[in-house]
């Protein structure tokens, strides 16, 4: 078995490196200082640069101008950007490209991917549902009127909302399936809602009411939004992962320098175990994303189709990132709160995306039910 990445994986991480390296995670205001929103817009500079350095068409095909590598290279990425809490929208926008790319009709695929690639057409994706809860396509409803399809509905926590130029929004239909529409973010009939996320984002709901779009700006392809919902989860795995990595990194360097009895606390016992420990979710959180990527990637069969692989990645990201950044806040002790220190930012988006990926015990259920459905031989 061959665990490396690609030549071409590796060169996107250190493309990716080298944009990241100038951000500063205290580069808006704090969210724990600030009543509303930490910032209007997303980073628009940094949209620039990683459309500059040819990130944003890195998941493309060659024929749009991309590179034509998956979400793997995505999700190395993604690693990156997490490391910096990067304010920009690389998951949503990708994750939804690579959707449109392989499920919606040439013209649509020619009309919306090379100005991805271009940094010129920002996408993004209502994912919550009504509530957060429920499967977010049973929140609106699509029926066909001749050519066109109206949808009705409402989608909570949209991250990008009011800046995006197309919303990419699940539906289901009177015959139960699940459709994809891509909309324009001045499309009559969508009203927002502000609303802020719990690490200082600008969020919204987003009602739909008699919104009419044309047939060729759905995707009603069998599969197209279970599998961008799929690569929404994993991305956000990965999001995840760099955050904890770089949370572990500040707290061994920070306990490495505080003295207590004329010692680094890093050599007290205690303060070790409890690292180690977070040492040991962040590997299992990279070998069980990996795992997940690949057989999205991939595709191959396995014991448990792919929700199986995803439900057990979900478990760690979920469980992990929370348990990264208390132990973080644990061992820098009073310092960990302190706003001028940008602890607290990663611990704000650690509780985001522990919020979004839902709780480690409903993906248990989840991949129990998946065994009992699928016994292994």
């Amino acid at each position: 078995m061959d665990f490396t990445f690609t030549e071409e994986q590796q060169a996107a991480v250190e493309a990716a490196k080298a944009v990241f390296s100038g951000v500063a995670p205290d580069g808006v205001p704090s969210p724990a200082l600030t009543a509303g929103a930490v910032a209007e817009d997303l980073d628009r500079p940094l949209w620039a640069k990683l459309a500059d350095s040819d990130l944003l068409s890195l998941v493309l095909g060659t024929e749009h101008g991309g590179a034509g590598l998956g979400p793997i290279a995505l999700c190395l990425v993604l690693r990156e950007s997490a490391k910096v809490l990067a304010r920009v929208p690389l998951l949503e926008t990708s994750a939804v490209a690579m959707a449109v790319e392989r499920y919606a009709d040439a013209g649509l695929s020619a009309e919306i991917l090379a100005p991805v690639g271009r940094g010129e057409l920002v996408l993004t994706v209502g994912a919550n549902g009504r509530t957060g809860h429920d499967p977010a396509e049973l929140a609106v409803t699509a029926r066909r009127e001749g050519t066109d399809w109206v949808l009705d509905g409402l989608q909570t926590g949209v991250p990008w909302a009011r800046t995006a130029d197309r919303i990419a929004v699940p539906a289901h239909t009177g015959e139960g399936r699940a459709v994809l529409a891509l909309l324009p973010r001045d499309q009559a009939g969508l009203t927002f809602a502000d609303q802020v996320s719990t690490s200082g984002e600008r969020f919204a709901e987003v009602q739909l009411d008699d919104v009419r779009i044309t047939g060729r700006e759905v995707i009603d392809a069998e599969g197209a939004w279970e599998w961008l919902r799929d690569l929404l989860t994993i991305g956000t795995c990965a999001l995840a992962l760099g955050l904890g990595e770089h949370v572990l990194s500040m707290t061994s360097e920070y306990t490495g320098k505080r003295e207590q009895f004329g010692f680094p606390v890093a050599t007290f016992q205690a303060v070790a175990v409890q690292a180690a420990d977070r040492y040991i979710d962040l590997r299992a959180m990279e070998v069980t994303l990996w795992q997940a990527a690949w057989r999205l990637t991939s595709q191959a069969s396995g014991a448990l189709p792919v929700s199986g692989d995803i439900a057990v990645a979900k478990i760690w990201a979920s469980d992990g990132v929370r348990r990264v950044v208390q132990t973080a806040q644990h061992l820098h002790g009073g310092f960990g709160a302190d706003t001028d220190y940008p602890l607290h930012r990663f611990h704000a988006w650690a509780k985001q995306i522990e919020l979004s990926l839902g709780p480690a015990a409903a993906h248990e259920e989840a991949l129990g039910d998946l065994l009992a459905a699928h016994p292994l031989g």
